[in-house]
């Protein structure tokens, strides 16, 4: 059975889906966005702020999970710019303490709300 995460601490979802799926094991965490989930707001001046908001929410989904980043397989960033890669990965980096899941890193035109960045992971328990 899936049982739909959803939690304060995290942006609430925009359209039709679950901010995180958990089922068995395993936790799908959909597409997080830098939106300040007590406050509203974008935290989107800059691909560093940007980026740490999404892991923070990320963070927030994961823990309501009972897991942590170490738990994280996989994930997907979705970036609006490439040329912020560097400065997304060394943030990213950050957040893990052991070998980092396994990722894809594209560049696309348009992300909701017009933000720089979007990640989705994939953590298993």
């Amino acid at each position: 059975m899936k049982e739909a995460i959803q939690i304060k601490g995290a942006p609430a979802p925009i359209g039709p889906y679950s901010q995180a799926i958990k089922k068995g094991n395993m936790l799908f965490v959909s597409g997080q966005i830098p939106l300040n989930p007590f406050t509203g707001q974008l935290e989107n001046e800059n691909i560093s702020s940007a980026t740490k908001r999404v892991m923070e929410n990320i963070g927030a989904l994961l823990q309501e999970a009972g897991m942590n980043y170490d738990d994280i397989v996989k994930c997907s960033i979705f970036l609006k710019d490439l040329e912020n890669f560097s400065v997304v990965n060394e943030i990213y980096a950050s957040y893990f303490s052991s070998a980092p899941p396994a990722r894809e890193t594209v560049e696309v035109s348009k992300l909701p709300l017009d933000v720089m960045i979007e990640i989705s992971c994939i953590a298993i328990k």
